[in-house]
C-alpha cells in the first residue's frame, strides 16, 4: 500500500518550474540550468554559461508592435523546434517549444504561427507612431461606399415607409365664400382663410411663368426636389440657426398642401420624400394649380384669386402681365415686398417700394431669359410703369347691412340646390348676388336719416327698441336690389327684419281684397264684376255680416263690432275713398262678401308665401293679420306695378365651386299665375290716389308716377307703407321688439307721437330713398273701367226730394253722404257708434278689432277683433254672427 501511495519522481524535464525558469531566462533573468537537463554547453557568447535572448524587453516591445508578442530569442533552435529538452521560447509564461517529444508542454502562446489580422486594422497595427493614426485607402474607400449605402437603404426606406397624402391637408383647403355685388365687385367674404381655389385653366400663363421665372426656372422638367437647398436647410437647422424653406415649386406646395408649418428636421425630410413621389406622380399643371392656390401673398389673402382680388380688385383670370409679376414678388414675402408698406421693422412703404419694383423687374427679366415673354412684350414694362395697386382694406365682415345681405343670399342658394348648408359652409363658393351697392347704401341712409330725426331713447322711453326692415324688389322681375335689416350683425341685431315673418301688415292688404272683388265680384252680386266705385258703409263701429247676411257673431256668440281708426261719420262710400283714407270697415265686410279664401288666393297669386298667412280666415285676416316679410311684400306690390306679371323674389343669379357654375340658379321664369293686367292697373289707380290725396301725402315729394298703401295694426304695434313705380317697389315696416323679450310692443309714444301711422316715418324712410335711388320716371300702364259698381248690400237708396204739393212740411233728406243704417235711420252719430266700454274710441279706433291706417282725419291705429271685451250689442246696430277665432294675431 505504501508503495502505490508514495508521490511519483519529479520529472526530468522539471516540469512547471522548469517552464517559470524558461519564462525567467526569456525576459533576460538569470537562470541556472534545469536538473537532468540534455542541454549542450552554453554559447560562447555568454561566458558563465547563461543563456540570454536577443534584445531584450526593448525587443520584444519592438515585436508586440509588429503585431506578434514578446518572443525570446531562440539562437539554438533547429528545425524541429529546440530539442527535446527545451522548454519554447516566446510566450509570456514560457511556451511555444518545439516540436520534439516534450517541447509542447509548457502552457505560453507559441509564436510559431502567425497572429490573426483585425477586421479594421486602425489603429494600423504594422505602423509606428503617428503613422498608426493615418488610414489607408482601402479604409477610406471602404468607408464611404458603406456611408453611400447607409444614404441609399435610408432614403429606400423612407420613400417606401413616407406615403403621399390622399388629398391636401385641412387648412390648404379651407376657403371662404365670396359674395359679389350686383357688379360683380366683392361685397363680403365669409370665414376664417381668405382663400378661393382655381383651377389651372383660370389662372393667366402670365401668372404661371411669372411665378415659375421667380421660383423654380426648371420647374417643367426637374425631379420636384433640390438636393442642395435642401442640405442648407438642414444644416442651418442642425445649428440652430434661422429656418429656410428649400427650394422648388413642387417642395413648397407640398409643404403648404400637405404637412404642418413646423420647420423641423422631422418634417424636411418628409417634405423631401414626398416631394419625389409627388414629383413622379402628380402632372406638373396640377402642382403649380396647388402652389399658386395655397400660397401666402399678403393682406390675408391666400391663393392667387384671393391676391388678385386684394391687389386689383378683379379676378385672377384678367391678370396683365406685370401685374402677374407683382403677384409673384409678393410670393418671396408680403411684409417686405407689398408695395405698400409691411408690418414689420423696415418695411415702410417706400422701402417696400423700392424693393418691389427691383425684384418685379428682376422677374420679367427672368421671364425673358427663360423664353417665357418676347423682347417686344418686356419692352412694355419697364421700371417707370410699375402696376397700380389698390391700397390695403381690411377684409369684409358682416357689419351693417352685410351681415343681412349675406344671410339673404345665403338662404336663397340653399333653397335652390341640394347643398347642405355644412357643405356651403366649408367654402369654395363665389355667390354673385342682385344687391345694388348704391341703393343699399341710399335705403340705410333714409333709415338712419328719420331714425335720427325722431327717435331718441333718452327723450322718450317708448323709443327703445323701435326697429326698421326695408325691402326694394324690381318689379315684374323679382330682382331684390337692397335691403335694410336693423342695424347690424356688428351691434347686437342679429335677426334680419328684411326678410322675417312675424310682423302683421295691417292695412297694406286691403289691395288684395280689393283686387280679389275685381276678379271674383260678391255673394251679392251674382257674379258680376264689382268696381272700386262700389259703395260700403263706413261708418265705426258696425256689425259684420257674413257672405249669407248672418251676422258675424264671436266665440262667446256676442256680436263681432269691426272699428275704424276714428269715429269719423263717413257713411256709405266708394271703395276708392275708403282706400285712401284706410277706412276699415268697407273692406273688412268688402271681404267676407267676396270670401276671405279668395281673398287669401289673390295674395298668394301676387306674391305672398303661404306660409306667412294668418290661418284664421276671420274678419280681420281682411286687415292684415298674416306676417309675410318685406320682401314678399315690395315683391307682391311689384306684380301691380307691372300690370299682372309675377316673379319669384331672387337674390342670386350664380353660384360657382372652384370656378365651376353650380346648378339651379338661373333667372326664375315669370310665374304662371298672377292676376288680369286690368285688375292691377285699377288696383294702381286706385293706390295712385293714396299718395296723392290719402295717408301716403308724404310720398308726393318723390314727383314722379307712384302708388302705394298704409299700414297700421293692431295697438299700434307696427306700421308699414309699401309703394311702387313701374320701375322699383319698396316695403318700408317699423315696430318695437325686445330683442331678449321677443314680443312686439306697442308703438304709442314713440318719438313723442300719441301714435305712429304707417303714413308718417315708414313713408317717410320710403320717399328719402326714393329720391336719392334717383328711379327713372315712367307711366303705369292704363286702368280700363271694369265691373259695375255693386253696392254693400241693404245699402237704403236715396230718398226723392219730396215736393211741396207731396208733403207740406219735412225735414230734408240727406246729402248722398248721409247714408243710413240698415234700419234706414239716419247715420248714428260718433258717439253712438262706440261701445259703452270703449274708452278711446274717439281717438284709438275702438277695442282693438282688426288693422287700421289713417281711416279719417289725424290717422292712426285701429285694430282687429277684439276677443271677448266687445260690448253687448244694441238691437239697433246692425250686427252679424261669428263663431270663429276673435281674429287677433297670435303673438
Amino acid at each position: 500500500m505504501s508503495e502505490h501511495r508514495r508521490k511519483p519522481p519529479p520529472s526530468q524535464d522539471g516540469g512547471r518550474a522548469a517552464a517559470r525558469r524558461a519564462a525567467q531566462q526569456s525576459t533576460g533573468r538569470r537562470a541556472a540550468p534545469s536538473r537532468g537537463s540534455a542541454a549542450g554547453p552554453p554559447p560562447p557568447s555568454d561566458p558563465h554559461g547563461q543563456e540570454r535572448p536577443y534584445g531584450g524587453r526593448a525587443e520584444a516591445r519592438r515585436a508586440a508592435q509588429r503585431g506578434g508578442r514578446r518572443r525570446a530569442a531562440d539562437h539554438d533552435a533547429t528545425a524541429s523546434g529546440g530539442g527535446s529538452g527545451s522548454r519554447g521560447g516566446g510566450g509570456r509564461r514560457g511556451g511555444g517549444g518545439g516540436s520534439g517529444p516534450e517541447g509542447g508542454r509548457g502552457r505560453g502562446r507559441g509564436s510559431g504561427k502567425p497572429a490573426k489580422k483585425r477586421f479594421i486594422d486602425y489603429p494600423r497595427a504594422n505602423r509606428s507612431g503617428w503613422r498608426r493614426f493615418v488610414p489607408s485607402w482601402k479604409l477610406v474607400a471602404s468607408l464611404c461606399v458603406g456611408f453611400l449605402g447607409l444614404i441609399v437603404g435610408v432614403a429606400g426606406v423612407g420613400l417606401a415607409v413616407v406615403t403621399v397624402p390622399n388629398d391636401e391637408n385641412a387648412a390648404a383647403r379651407a376657403q371662404n365664400n365670396v359674395y359679389l355685388w350686383s357688379d360683380e365687385s366683392v361685397m363680403a367674404r365669409d370665414g376664417e382663410t381668405n382663400r378661393q381655389n382655381l383651377k389651372i385653366g383660370e389662372i393667366p400663363e402670365s401668372m404661371q411663368n411669372a411665378a415659375v421665372a421667380a421660383e423654380n426656372a426648371s420647374f417643367w422638367h426637374d425631379s420636384g426636389v433640390d438636393p442642395m437647398g435642401i442640405a442648407r436647410a438642414l444644416f442651418n437647422m442642425a445649428k440652430g440657426g434661422a429656418t429656410q424653406g428649400g427650394s422648388t415649386i413642387t417642395q413648397q406646395y407640398v409643404k403648404n398642401a400637405m404637412l404642418t408649418q413646423n420647420q423641423t428636421l422631422d418634417r424636411k425630410f418628409k417634405e423631401l420624400f414626398i416631394s419625389i413621389k409627388v414629383g413622379a406622380t402628380k402632372d406638373k399643371r396640377e402642382i403649380l394649380q396647388g402652389y399658386l392656390n395655397t400660397s401666402y401673398y399678403g393682406r390675408g389673402a391666400y391663393g392667387i384669386q384671393a391676391a388678385s382680388q386684394a391687389y386689383f380688385g378683379k379676378d385672377a383670370v384678367k391678370l396683365r402681365p406685370d401685374q402677374s409679376a407683382l403677384l409673384a414678388t409678393v410670393l418671396k414675402g408680403a411684409d417686405l415686398y407689398d408695395p405698400a408698406g409691411g408690418t414689420g421693422p423696415n418695411s415702410k412703404p417706400a422701402q417696400n417700394l423700392k424693393r418691389a419694383k427691383a425684384r418685379w423687374s428682376w422677374i420679367l427679366d427672368r421671364e425673358l431669359a427663360n423664353h417665357m415673354m418676347t423682347p417686344h412684350e418686356r419692352a412694355k414694362y419697364p421700371k417707370s410703369k410699375f402696376p397700380k395697386f389698390q391700397q390695403p382694406k381690411p377684409v369684409a365682415s358682416k357689419a351693417g347691412q352685410i351681415g343681412y345681405l349675406m344671410d339673404t343670399a345665403k338662404k336663397y342658394v340653399l333653397k335652390h340646390s341640394n347643398l347642405t348648408e355644412r357643405q356651403f359652409d366649408q367654402g369654395g363658393y363665389t355667390i354673385q348676388t342682385t344687391f345694388d351697392k348704391s341703393k343699399v347704401s341710399k335705403l340705410t341712409a333714409a333709415v338712419k336719416k328719420v331714425d335720427k330725426r325722431y327717435i331718441d331713447p333718452k327723450k322718450h322711453v317708448k323709443d327703445k327698441y323701435v326697429q326698421f326692415g326695408a325691402a326694394s324688389v324690381v318689379p315684374g322681375d323679382g330682382k331684390i336690389v337692397a335691403l335694410y335689416g336693423g342695424e347690424g350683425y356688428d351691434k347686437g341685431h342679429f335677426s334680419n327684419n328684411a326678410d322675417t315673418y312675424g310682423v302683421p301688415v295691417g292695412s297694406t292688404w286691403k289691395p288684395f281684397v280689393l283686387a280679389a272683388a275685381l276678379k271674383n265680384g260678391t255673394a251679392a252680386s251674382a257674379g258680376v264684376k264689382v268696381n272700386q266705385n262700389s259703395k260700403y258703409n263706413g261708418n265705426d263701429h258696425l256689425k259684420v255680416k257674413n257672405a249669407q247676411g248672418g251676422y258675424v257673431l264671436k266665440g262667446d256668440g256676442s256680436p263681432f263690432y269691426q272699428e275704424n281708426e276714428s269715429n269719423h261719420p263717413w257713411g256709405y262710400i266708394p271703395l276708392w275713398k275708403a282706400m285712401e283714407q284706410s277706412v276699415n270697415t268697407p273692406f273688412v265686410q268688402l271681404g267676407m262678401d267676396v270670401g276671405m279664401a279668395k281673398v287669401r288666393d289673390m295674395a298668394e297669386n301676387a306674391g305672398i308665401s303661404k306660409e306667412s298667412f294668418d290661418k284664421n280666415l276671420n274678419p280681420s285676416f281682411a286687415l292684415g293679420t298674416s306676417t309675410p316679410s318685406a320682401i314678399r311684400m315690395a315683391n307682391a306690390y311689384g306684380t301691380f306695378a307691372a300690370a299682372g306679371e309675377r316673379a319669384e323674389p331672387y337674390s342670386v343669379t350664380e353660384v360657382k365651386f372652384e370656378g365651376e357654375p353650380v346648378d339651379g340658379f338661373e333667372k326664375p321664369k315669370p310665374a304662371e299665375t298672377g292676376m288680369d293686367a286690368n285688375i292691377a292697373n285699377n288696383v294702381t289707380k286706385v293706390l295712385q290716389n293714396v299718395i296723392q290725396n290719402g295717408t301716403a301725402k308724404e310720398a308726393r315729394r318723390l314727383n314722379i308716377p307712384a302708388a302705394g298703401k298704409t299700414g297700421t295694426t293692431d295697438e299700434n304695434k307696427s306700421a308699414w307703407f309699401v309703394g311702387y313705380t313701374p320701375k322699383l317697389s319698396t316695403s318700408v315696416t317699423m315696430f318695437r321688439e325686445d330683442p331678449q323679450n321677443p314680443r312686439q310692443l306697442s308703438m304709442n309714444g314713440v318719438g313723442g307721437f300719441d301714435s305712429i301711422h304707417g303714413g308718417a316715418l315708414p313713408t317717410e324712410v320710403w320717399t328719402e330713398y326714393m329720391l336719392s335711388a334717383h328711379v327713372p320716371r315712367a307711366e303705369f300702364g292704363s286702368a280700363i273701367p271694369m265691373g259695375q259698381a255693386v253696392n254693400e248690400p241693404g245699402m237704403p237708396t236715396p230718398k226723392p226730394t219730396p215736393t211741396p204739393s207731396q208733403t207740406p212740411s219735412g225735414s230734408p233728406s240727406g246729402t248722398p253722404s248721409d247714408s243710413a243704417s240698415p234700419s234706414g235711420t239716419p247715420s248714428p252719430s260718433p258717439s253712438d257708434t262706440c261701445s259703452k266700454w270703449d274708452i278711446g274710441c274717439s281717438d284709438s279706433g275702438g277695442n282693438g278689432n282688426g288693422g287700421a291706417d289713417g281711416g279719417g282725419p289725424g290717422g292712426g291705429p285701429g285694430g282687429g277683433p277684439g276677443g271677448d271685451t266687445s260690448p253687448t250689442p244694441d238691437p239697433t246696430d246692425n250686427g252679424g254672427i261669428f263663431g270663429g277665432p276673435t281674429g287677433t294675431r297670435p303673438q
